[in-house]
């Protein structure tokens, strides 16, 4: 449906509606992580284990394996989801994403450099942020630098990203085995194994750029309209894009330093609300974060249960999202879209 046969009520009516269906989903999934895994347990005592009450073994596993990997992946997911959909817009192009543009691969990178400084496990999310941090910084440097158009500033970040990847792939392949193996599990996208403390500092952070993104939000809206009418309204285009693609580029490090490069959720999650709701707006923002806590949260549940809980959630955020890629792709190249070329 085109964007403009959406009014801005019925807009907002799609986006309260698509908002209550995925926090009903989500919901669910969050009572159905609780109490499903090794050790089953009902929902009433899941919800007396979550706070600390009963015994003492169903507490454990709950507040200390449960819990912080639900947390995880809302926490991964709104993220990446919400940096999908500031990226879009800012390259006005849908297959811009944190994972086509170098900002994962650069997470993957840093996390990768951290083990094989032997810094530890616990250091692996600070690598991640900051190799996310700093190829972003790169991309925005060379392209800006360039005067690249924002649609070729896409085909650079993909250049990066396969870059980054065969680094990746060329330090694993130089790890002792014990390495290579946590390396792999980690560049395959897993919410395994986190802990509180991590999820703690993720919280914080997030919270931090989230505000950053609602005050420069006025900025990304008037940029819509096009960079003549931005700087025709007084608006900084060249400031304002580099502040929200850094406060982009740190949601997805962030999201990334937790989980690991999860594909597909930031390129496939603001595409569908989109979709669904009609032209971006606050809300329809709130949503995007909404939905993509909801499918890493479904996706994280399906790993969990299938081939023995030993897959990857990014293994099935990919199997999820490739076909969702294809379609767009050919969607793109359709007459409609060659039309307004």
């Amino acid at each position: 449906m085109a964007d403009s046969a959406v009014g801005p009520h019925r807009g907002w009516r799609r986006n309260v509606v698509l908002g209550v269906v995925c926090a009903g989903v989500l919901l669910l999934l969050v009572f159905l992580t609780l109490i499903t895994g090794e050790v089953g347990m009902s929902a009433a005592v899941a919800v007396r284990g979550l706070l600390g009450f009963g015994d003492a073994g169903d507490v454990y596993v709950v507040q200390q394996f449960r819990a912080p990997r639900l947390m995880a992946g809302l926490l991964a997911g709104g993220g990446l989801a919400v940096s999908g959909s500031v990226l879009q817009r800012l390259f006005r192009n849908p297959l811009a994403s944190p994972d086509v543009v170098g900002v994962t691969g650069g997470a993957s990178l840093g996390a990768v450099v951290v083990l094989a400084a032997g810094a530890g496990q616990l250091m692996i999310p600070y690598g991640a942020l900051g190799g996310g941090l700093v190829s972003a910084v790169l991309l925005g440097a060379a392209g800006w630098r360039a005067r690249l158009p924002v649609t070729r500033l896409v085909l650079v970040g993909l250049a990066v990203q396969a870059g980054l990847a065969a680094a990746v792939n060329l330090i694993v392949v130089r790890f002792p085995k014990e390495l290579a193996g946590s390396a792999m599990q980690w560049t395959a996208g897993s919410l395994y194994g986190r802990t509180w403390s991590e999820v703690r500092v993720a919280m914080v952070v997030l919270a931090l750029v989230l505000m950053a993104l609602v005050v420069q939000y006025r900025a990304l809206a008037v940029l819509d309209l096009g960079d003549d009418s931005a700087a025709a309204l007084g608006v900084s285009v060249s400031t304002a894009r580099v502040r929200l693609l850094v406060t982009a580029v740190a949601l997805a490090a962030l999201a990334a330093a937790v989980s690991g490069p999860i594909a597909f959720v930031a390129l496939a999650v603001p595409q569908l609300v989109r979709l669904l709701t009609g032209p971006p707006t606050p809300a329809s923002l709130t949503v995007t974060g909404l939905a993509g806590a909801t499918l890493l949260c479904g996706c994280d549940l399906l790993a969990r249960h299938l081939l023995g809980g030993g897959l990857p959630v990014g293994a099935v955020t990919a199997t999820v999202g490739a076909p969702w890629l294809l379609i767009l792709m050919l969607r793109e190249s359709g007459p409609a879209h060659r039309r307004n070329l």
